[in-house]
């Protein structure tokens, strides 16, 4: 397998997943910095000019967040990175589809990539503001789904490989304050040999 990504971006949560994993795995870096997802030859692995993309070892290619995650789950169940049974997937989907659809795209978009709400540049501080205001709004929304547990689902899973780079992305880059729940959970996913791989790997530690 070879997994498209940039550092520090939402592939984070695809490349820990292959770590937890442990199977043989190529990195093919995609510089944002020189917009190498929108060249010829990254938009013939993928079109929509963004990472992650899969590509499995019959050659086919594979995108979405989501999709990548619940697909190396299920076919590498030995990893027990998914819960079993309709309800365990479908509350793990839920979970996956809120992280990336709502609090990526619609916060953490508006924080880092305010000109694509606004044409103008004196209204981009008021849409970071607002941006900030919809990740701490999900931050909030999901806390309850931690609560007292180690991880979103009770034992760990993909879910919490995407809600990864959440919490890292508050903290480290976004500076949105993180509730003593989201801290500990945040030192505790650090804590993790994959978490760590990763973050080395990709040169972020």
């Amino acid at each position: 397998m070879k997994l498209y990504y940039s550092p520090n971006s939402c592939a984070m949560a695809i490349h820990i997943i292959l770590e937890e994993i442990g199977k043989p795995y190529e990195l093919a870096l995609v510089n944002f910095a020189e917009a190498a997802q929108y060249k010829p030859e990254y938009l013939a692995i993928s079109p929509k000019s963004k990472v992650p993309a899969l590509q499995r070892d019959d050659g086919t290619i594979l995108t979405e967040l989501p999709a990548i995650a619940w697909y190396l789950a299920r076919s590498n169940q030995e990893a027990n990175l998914i819960p079993s049974g309709v309800e365990g997937e479908a509350r793990t989907l839920e979970l996956l589809d809120y992280i990336t659809a709502t609090v990526h795209m619609r916060g953490f978009t508006r924080i880092f990539r305010a000109g694509t709400f606004t044409p103008s540049k004196d209204d981009e501080p008021n849409v970071i503001a607002r941006g900030k205001e919809m990740v701490s709004e999900g931050l909030n929304i999901l806390e309850p789904v931690l609560g007292t547990k180690d991880y979103l689902l009770g034992d760990y899973s993909i879910a919490d490989a995407a809600m990864f780079y959440i919490v890292f992305w508050a903290d480290r880059r976004a500076q949105i304050p993180l509730s003593d729940v989201w801290t500990d959970y945040l030192n505790r996913l650090l804590a993790r040999p994959a978490v760590a791989r990763m973050l080395a790997s990709e040169g972020l530690t």
